[in-house]
């Protein structure tokens, strides 16, 4: 006669391993491409970049900005990306250009998903603009996409054929009682 055992109830150490060698699974599925990539939701944003690997788009008009909800939408705060390594390309040598960009934003009911805006930034990279096209440009585009309450961002260009050109914009005046931050870099001197 076979003897019954009691199962004693998993540890939830134990219990929580399997689950974490399904998600892992799930993963290595996805990237293989093997099961469809689940859409990733964030407060009652549908992400489509976020969690799942995604190709650099292949220039800014091409490049997706997404959003998500604001989750203090009744506070007045600033939000900053720093882009101490943003690259493009001179129009007219097609030489490299690079730039420290600084973008502050008070966000109203939306905000930018930074994956979206980091592979948007890369999206510069074999894009043939002026300083002045590739700074306004990448600040319109945030404002189309999350119609913050305010904006600005200060574009330093390092310097090419001897001259730095810093690019700044920003659409009005800032929020009566926001504290904004300097945007911390260092005007450039030269070596004199």
């Amino acid at each position: 006669m076979a003897q019954k055992t009691e199962k004693k109830p998993a540890s939830k150490k134990t219990a929580s391993r399997p689950r974490k060698a399904a998600t892992l699974q799930t993963l290595r599925d996805i990237d293989r491409g093997e099961s469809a990539k689940p859409k990733v939701k964030s407060k009652g944003a549908d992400l489509t970049q976020l969690g799942r690997q995604t190709e650099a788009p292949a220039d800014p008009d091409s490049a997706v900005l997404e959003t998500a909800p604001n989750p203090q939408a009744g506070e007045l705060y600033v939000a900053r990306f720093t882009a101490p390594e943003f690259t493009s390309l001179c129009p007219v040598t097609g030489q490299p250009d690079f730039a420290h960009l600084v973008i502050d934003y008070v966000p109203a009911r939306l905000i930018i998903e930074s994956k979206s805006f980091k592979l948007f930034l890369t999206s510069f990279r074999n894009h043939g603009a002026f300083h002045e096209d590739c700074t306004v440009y990448i600040a319109k585009r945030i404002v189309a996409a999350a119609k913050p309450k305010w904006l600005r961002i200060a574009g330093y260009w390092y310097p090419r054929g001897g001259i730095p050109i810093d690019v700044f914009y920003q659409t009005g005046a800032p929020p009566k009682g926001v504290w904004l931050p300097e945007t911390g870099v260092a005007p450039y001197r030269g070596r004199g």
